[in-house]
């Protein structure tokens, strides 16, 4: 892919007049006779239907019901399971003794796929829960767009990259030709997949030390979703040979007696020379090549800790991003 395609980057939020958008509560309940298909599986799969409804912002229908629990599974695109918040939630949910917040789930082959509600599906069967209540929505593909909703959880960069570069693959098996540019508002940053195809194959890479050089350098691309993974990987790869080389020269800095939980990030800022640059298109190549080159000069020995300090670890999070 060249370097020099077109980049889009995602469109900056509007502020909309109050009142102005999605259905009236007495509208909610019309229009919703397409879910009697959706309602008929639901009870031959042996769950029960307690309701229907259009979503108040888009108008899609909702099925409201009790799914038997043994054919609700996550999918595989969502950040890991925890299985120590899956136990404290489990012992919250019996010392209280009542579920109420539904997962999310599409229909699939007589099973259900839910892209959300991991941790709560997980705790309530560990309890042994016989059913669980969902909000089922025919369409699957809405098992992409809501996973995009995650993003106002508390996803750390690494959960977000991961949740993200597994959707991505998950696309290219299922609309590969649509452009990458299609699929902003689910991904929502350019530098999630690229993060998300680094973390992949190392997962104890420090991203926060490398973001504010990556979010700068990097957009959406026009080409199909199924090309532009080949250049995620490609600048993950990359990225990777970059970090091998800041590392060699952290732990250079740390056999010199230098200790600091910002060392990775001192070397990143040191050879970032686009903090002095405030516009601007980069090419990511040629500039994470620059920077590399630069990386591969620095002579530990003439680093000091008023260096260090002085550039206040550049920004970005400390090494871990666990």
């Amino acid at each position: 892919m060249a370097a020099t395609k077109k980049k889009a980057r995602a469109p900056r939020r509007k502020k909309s007049e109050a009142g102005s958008k999605g259905l009236p509560p007495k509208d909610m309940l019309s229009g919703t006779e397409s879910l009697e298909a959706l309602e008929k599986n639901i009870v031959e799969d042996g769950g029960a239907v307690i309701g229907r409804y259009r979503d108040p912002l888009g108008g899609h229908g909702v099925v409201i019901a009790a799914l038997p629990i043994d054919k609700v599974e996550p999918t595989t695109y969502q950040r890991d399971r925890s299985e120590t918040h899956v136990k404290k939630l489990a012992n919250a949910m019996e010392r209280v003794g009542t579920f109420l917040d539904p997962v999310i789930c599409v229909r699939l082959d007589g099973k259900y796929s839910s892209p959300n509600g991991n941790h709560r599906l997980g705790a309530m069967k560990l309890i042994g829960a016989k059913s669980i209540v969902a909000l089922v929505l025919p369409d699957p593909d809405f098992a992409f767009n809501i996973l995009a909703l995650n993003t106002e959880k508390a996803h750390n960069l690494k959960e977000r990259s991961l949740e993200v570069i597994r959707m991505y693959r998950g696309l290219v098996g299922a609309r590969g030709k649509q452009k990458e540019t299609d699929f902003t508002a689910i991904f929502e940053e350019p530098h999630f997949a690229t993060f998300g195809a680094v973390y992949e194959k190392r997962p104890r890479y420090s991203a926060g030390a490398y973001s504010p050089v990556v979010k700068r350098l990097e957009g959406f691309f026009e080409e199909p979703i199924q090309d532009a993974l080949k250049e995620r990987e490609k600048r993950a790869d990359l990225l990777l040979t970059w970090d091998d080389e800041v590392v060699r020269v952290v732990e250079a800095l740390k056999a010199k007696g230098l200790s600091s939980p910002y060392l990775k990030n001192y070397v990143v800022a040191r050879v970032n020379y686009l903090r002095f640059k405030k516009g601007g298109e980069f090419d990511f190549e040629e500039t994470i090549g620059k920077m590399l080159a630069a990386t591969k000069k620095i002579d530990a020995a003439k680093v000091e800790k008023d260096d260090i300090a002085k550039m206040g670890g550049g920004g970005g999070s400390a090494e871990s991003d666990e």
